[in-house]
């Protein structure tokens, strides 16, 4: 598996998303919180853009006419077709025992850890021949 640096953390505020393309795949990149998750963007039920859906909560009702919200802001909502997914683990509340989107692990790391220099810049050969400038790779 390789890692691939997709963000700062400035560019997801809380309870918001970046679609990011990595190895000619998206995937959403979703904050809740201080925490950071990753969902391929694409529903398994039909393939409609799973991570443009809207970021809602959990409703829950142990008994009719007894309903709650809860998990503020951890559930997506397919644009298509409305099944839900938990952000944090991709798995489907419409069938969870056999629906699920691809999760991908996503962390947050210090710009230092992840390159380290001293950098040497790629020269070039460059030189002027009558009035022509000419780079020799």
């Amino acid at each position: 598996m390789s890692r691939h640096v997709v963000a700062s953390i400035e560019e997801i505020p809380p309870g918001s998303r970046k679609i990011v393309t990595v190895n000619g795949r998206e995937i959403g990149i979703f904050r809740i919180g201080d925490d950071f998750h990753g969902l391929i963007n694409r529903c398994p039920h039909q393939g409609a853009p799973l991570c443009r859906g809207e970021i809602v909560s959990r409703l829950v009702a142990p008994s009719p006419g007894d309903y709650r919200l809860t998990r503020s802001g951890e559930m997506l909502r397919c644009p298509w077709h409305c099944w839900e997914f938990d952000i944090r683990t991709g798995q489907s509340l419409c069938d969870p025992n056999s629906v699920q989107a691809r999760a991908f692990d996503v962390a947050v790391e210090p710009g230092k850890t992840l390159v380290e220099g001293p950098f040497v810049a790629e020269q070039v050969q460059v030189t002027v021949e009558e009035r022509y400038v000419v780079v020799t790779v």
